[in-house]
C-alpha cells in the first residue's frame, strides 16, 4: 500500500496496520535496534487468549544523557486495570490484536508524536488492558546533531500544550478542565509534571550510568531537557510556531542514512 507523500508518522503506522492481514500486529520504527528475542518476547503474552495489546520497553542508549532522555520520552506507568500492565505505550514497540485498532488506528491529532498516550487513554477508558513486557526491549537512536535535539525537544515542548485537554478529560474533574485550555500554561503546567515523574524514573531505570552520585548529572540533564521542552510549550501555546502540519514532511527521515549508535 502505497503511503501519502504528506503522510506523518502515525498515518504512516495506520497505512502499514491497513496492509496487513494478520490477527496480531507489530510495531516497529527504522531508528530502533531491538534485542535479539525482542519479537518473542513481544508476542509472547498473546498465548493468553485475553491478552489485546502487548507494550515492550524501549529505551536510548546506556549513558548518563541516554538515562535522562529515556526518563524523559518513554516512561512507563502502572495501570489500574491489572498488574503487569501499562497506561502507556510507544508505537515503536507495540503489538495489538486486529480488532483493537480496526475501529480508528492510532488516529488523527495535532501531535509529533502524542498520539501513543492519546490511544493509551482511550483503551484505558475501553477498559483494554496493555500488558508490559519489558523483555522485549528496543534502543532507540539519539538525535544525529545538537540542532536536531533542539527541534527534537521544541516538538516535544509543543506536544505539551496539545495533550494537556486530552490529560484534562482523562483525570480531572470536570469543573477543573478549564486549566487544560490557559494556553502555554497549560502546556508548561504538563511538562512540570512529566519533569517531577522523569526525576523519579531516573532511579527506577535498569541503565547502571545513573546510579549513586551519576544520579545528579541525569537529574540536571532532565531539567536541562525540560526547559527546552518548555521553549517549544510556549512557541507552541501562543500559536507562534510548531503546528503539526509544517512538520509532516520530514516526519519519516528525521536521521541521516548513518550509522550512530556507536559513540
Amino acid at each position: 500500500m502505497a503511503i501519502a507523500a504528506d503522510a506523518d508518522y502515525y498515518a504512516a503506522k495506520d497505512a502499514g496496520f491497513a496492509a496487513t492481514r494478520a490477527d496480531v500486529v507489530a510495531f516497529a520504527d527504522a531508528d530502533c535496534w531491538p534485542d535479539a528475542g525482542w519479537l518473542e518476547a513481544l508476542l509472547r503474552p498473546f498465548a493468553d487468549g485475553d491478552v489485546q495489546a502487548v507494550a515492550g520497553r524501549t529505551t536510548y542508549r546506556d549513558g548518563v544523557f541516554g538515562a535522562a532522555a529515556t526518563a524523559i520520552d518513554f516512561m512507563y506507568f502502572a495501570s489500574p486495570l491489572g498488574a503487569g500492565c501499562t497506561r502507556n505505550f510507544y508505537a515503536n514497540n507495540v503489538a495489538f490484536r486486529r480488532e483493537v485498532l480496526e475501529s480508528g488506528g492510532y488516529g488523527a491529532h495535532d501531535f509529533y508524536r502524542g498520539s501513543c498516550q492519546v490511544l493509551g487513554l482511550a483503551l484505558q477508558a475501553r477498559g483494554i488492558a496493555v500488558r508490559f513486557a519489558p523483555g522485549a526491549h528496543t534502543i532507540h537512536r539519539l538525535p544525529d546533531s545538537m540542532a536536531d535535539l533542539l527541534r527534537l525537544r521544541l516538538l516535544r515542548g509543543a506536544d505539551a500544550v496539545e495533550l494537556a485537554p486530552h490529560l484534562a478529560r482523562a483525570y480531572l474533574p470536570r469543573g477543573a478542565r478549564w486549566l487544560a485550555r490557559m494556553g502555554p500554561l497549560s502546556g508548561l503546567v504538563v511538562l512540570a509534571v512529566r519533569c517531577a515523574c522523569s526525576l523519579i524514573a531516573l532511579r527506577q531505570q535498569r541503565q547502571a550510568a545513573v546510579r549513586g552520585p551519576r544520579w545528579f548529572a541525569g537529574a540536571a540533564l532532565v531539567a536541562a531537557l525540560h526547559a527546552a521542552d518548555a521553549t517549544g510549550a510556549v512557541i507552541r501555546g501562543l500559536r507562534l510556531g510548531l503546528a503539526a502540519p509544517a512538520r509532516r514532511s520530514t516526519a519519516l527521515a528525521y536521521h541521516e542514512n548513518v550509522d550512530r549508535l556507536a559513540a
